[in-house]
């Protein structure tokens, strides 16, 4: 029997893409939407040929598990309320904006014995896990520090409302790249130091954001993760690494074409690997699969919750001028 799903709002520009996934997914199966602004979700479900109710409680009920694609403040309430239901979690970054709905989100996912899956994609495209591969194997020696970007579009809407989106550039960008860093250094940031503007749109939301993550070995990553690119842009972002080791240097355009790997004994290395498809289709699979096997996902809440507190800290940084410890 394929898991059944509720979608938790169609807020999120994001959305279709899950219901795209499970779809395709043979595991799974979706039971319907629910959106507090009824207008909203009923177009999308008319859009997308799903089920729409007015009904949360009754949708939750009938659920296995839950894709939460809200605004981000509300995270942690409908989050809470599924876990408080027994229902599994796979929930849009950032995870959460305060620490506090960090420790209730989580708090109650580890109450309840439920699954809870931070969406963070590029995890799952194929030219990052290259990059991992290549820097795990040694190819350019010891990382000493990366360059990384996530510069996109700005989405508009409730993104640039901060009572439902809790920031601007920053807490929507800066949580996709962060993750990836961890998960490649096997290790957490320890220190942040960043700046943010409103020079693009001028508005009372940050529109850019640059920041300096400093990691325990000594390893140190720059992040560009601003809106900064035109509506026209071809793509939602522009996520790029550029890895240093003491051996070479690895470049990653992850919707680009190609990883380009530098060595000191050797001529440039180019291997191609499309533009970043099916990374959303193998997120969802993934989830799907870990609450049928009963195992963690490999993205985690807490690895939703680290990411977030980078942000956090981020705009600490920025509103003090002072290098800000990241939570622990």
């Amino acid at each position: 029997m394929p898991l059944r799903f509720g979608i938790l709002t169609a807020a999120h520009v994001h959305t279709g893409a899950y219901v795209s996934a499970l779809k395709a997914n043979p595991d799974a199966e979706i039971v319907g939407l629910w959106d507090d602004e009824a207008e909203r979700g009923q177009a999308f479900c008319q859009q997308m040929g799903i089920a729409f109710t007015g009904y949360l409680d009754d949708l939750i009920a009938a659920c296995d598990a839950v894709v939460i694609t809200s605004e981000n403040l509300r995270h942690r309430e409908l989050g809470v309320m599924a876990a408080e239901a027994g229902k599994h979690i796979l929930c849009e970054k950032p995870l959460v904006t305060s620490e506090e709905d960090g420790a209730a989100l989580l708090g109650a996912v580890e109450k309840a014995g439920v699954k809870l899956m931070t969406a963070f994609p590029c995890r799952f495209a194929a030219a990052y896990l290259k990059l991992k591969q290549k820097v795990r194997a040694g190819e350019i020696g010891r990382v000493r520090a990366i360059c990384a970007t996530n510069r996109g579009r700005c989405p508009f809407l409730w993104f640039v409302d901060k009572s439902k989106s809790g920031g601007g550039a920053m807490i929507d960008h800066v949580v996709h790249v962060t993750d990836l860093l961890r998960d490649l250094l096997g290790e957490e940031p320890v220190r942040v130091q960043a700046q943010i503007g409103n020079n693009t749109y001028g508005n009372d939301w940050d529109d850019t954001a640059m920041l300096t993550l400093e990691f325990p070995s000594g390893i140190f990553a720059t992040l560009d993760s601003s809106w900064s690119r035109p509506q026209t842009y071809r793509t939602w972002g522009d996520v790029t690494m550029n890895v240093i080791g003491d051996l070479g240097t690895i470049e990653m355009n992850m919707f680009g074409t190609e990883t380009q790997v530098t060595t000191l004994s050797g001529k440039p290395v180019y291997s191609s690997y499309g533009w970043g498809s099916g990374s959303d289709d193998a997120m969802v699979n993934e989830f799907v699969a870990a609450v049928l096997e009963d195992r963690e996902p490999l993205v985690t809440g807490f690895d939703g919750l680290q990411a977030a507190r980078v942000a956090v800290a981020g705009y600490k940084s920025a509103e003090t001028g002072e290098v800000v410890a990241v939570a622990a």
